[in-house]
């Protein structure tokens, strides 16, 4: 089960960070719904491996110092955490917003603490040919049919959630458009950056996914000097809830074949 507690990065930053289980370390990075994304997808590896999940600052209420305004202070924050924590041979999980975090952790990764990077329907990078759709234009319903392979099953008509679950919501929405908005889901340096990332890159997509396209992933997948890409069906922009069994099938196998001297011999 995984445990919270707070920890300090920075003497301003209490950071929430849920840890649970032994062997190789892998920290799981939530996306813009908020650590209970991938709080199951976590509490799996923790069987096996030694699983941190933070929550992001600005994220489920907790604190955001005023620095913290972008994506790249999120990345330091998380290497400085592994450094304060002594880790190593790291494999680094991230889904959707949490795997542009993971990406931007490898490429100023050059204490070598990463070793394995797995992104789940990652933004983060700009494709000409296949934008990101704009998440924050969408009402509820356009949401759910751009990001579900089954929208009726997972559709949340907001009108009928309690008032605290929807002011965490909307509190997390004003954090990611602080964050992530200009310009809008990417760094425009990360793609060409991506070629001096060494590391196993395995990039999961949800078919159905129409947030970002498998299209858009498997460019993502193309730019990493020892990318992979690998569908999930019959899921869409959160394969870990939709297919949580075939997801962490995947995620399991990145997690064996990379680890400590693995990571240098896999294709």
């Amino acid at each position: 089960m995984l445990t919270d507690q707070i920890t300090h990065v920075y003497s301003d930053l209490p950071l929430t960070l849920s840890e649970a289980g032994s062997g190789r370390p892998v920290l799981v990075l939530h996306g813009g719904g908020g650590r209970a994304t991938v709080a199951g997808l976590a509490d799996r590896l923790s069987a096996t491996a030694h699983v941190l999940t933070p929550v992001h600052p600005g994220w489920d209420g907790t604190h955001r110092p005023d620095w913290l305004t972008g994506v790249d202070d999120l990345a330091l924050t998380y290497l400085h955490l592994l450094q304060d924590r002594g880790l190593d041979d790291v494999l680094v999980v991230g889904s959707s917003l949490g795997g542009w975090i993971a990406a931007e952790m490898a490429v100023r990764d050059t204490a070598g603490l990463i070793s394995g990077l797995v992104l789940i329907n990652a933004v983060g990078v700009q494709i000409p040919s296949e934008p990101v759709t704009d998440f924050f234009a969408l009402d509820a319903r356009a949401a759910a049919e751009h990001s579900w392979h089954d929208p009726d099953r997972f559709h949340v008509d907001p009108a009928g959630l309690p008032a605290e679950e929807l002011a965490r919501r909307q509190g997390n929405m004003a954090t990611m458009r602080l964050l992530a908005s200009d310009p809008y889901m990417h760094d425009p340096k990360l793609l060409r950056r991506l070629a001096r990332v060494e590391q196993p890159a395995l990039l999961l997509w949800g078919e159905s996914d129409r947030i970002a396209t498998p299209a858009y992933g498997a460019a993502y997948a193309a730019a990493f000097a020892r990318g992979r890409f690998e569908l999930v069906p019959e899921a869409g922009h959160l394969p870990q809830l939709e297919r949580p069994d075939a997801t962490f099938a995947l995620v399991d196998e990145h997690l064996r074949r990379t680890g400590g001297q693995v990571a240098h011999d896999a294709p």
